[in-house]
């Protein structure tokens, strides 16, 4: 199944590919022409995609007569949520950091417990060297939150 539909798509962007191409012939002898096409082209696929039934019937009508329509091709399923995935941080440690500077991030920080930590340490992907998530002590997460803090904060002020 899967290779059909690869195989499907494959074709369809062959197709694009051509009908790119002649629409930029187009624009070397009529411009105005070629700009209509590519915005009629564009509010019709749009529409498409938004409204199933509108696809529906553009397929129908842009079947010859005696053909059968081709099916509409089934939607892709959303990928599966990634195991692990985090809770929201309790607060935003960059608007702490702006309301109390260093003092005032670190006393939000200090009744958190270590997941509490992880929360904000990967709704902000502060865990660059993939280490801070391995970690169980509190102390060592709040370092790390304040660190990048204020590394990205800060960065960029000497050009300031």
């Amino acid at each position: 199944m899967t290779g059909t539909v690869d195989r499907d798509e494959a074709r369809l962007r062959v197709q694009i590919g051509e009908a790119s191409a002649a629409l930029l012939r187009l624009q070397g002898s009529s411009p105005a022409a070629a700009t209509a096409l590519v915005r009629l082209v564009h509010v019709i696929a749009d529409e498409a995609a938004r409204t199933p039934r509108f696809a529906h019937a553009l397929a129908s009508a842009l079947t010859a007569p005696g053909e059968a329509p081709s099916p509409a091709p089934a939607p892709r399923k959303a990928p599966a949520a990634r195991r692990g995935t985090r809770a929201p941080g309790p607060f935003d440690p960059f608007a702490a950091f702006r309301d109390g500077g260093e003092a005032g991030l670190r006393a939000k920080l200090a009744p958190l417990d270590v997941e509490q930590l992880k929360d904000i340490v990967a709704e902000h992907a502060m865990d660059y060297d993939r280490l801070a998530m391995r970690w169980r002590t509190p102390k060592k997460l709040q370092d790390r939150i304040v660190e990048r803090v204020k590394a990205l904060t800060t960065k960029g002020d000497a050009f300031r």
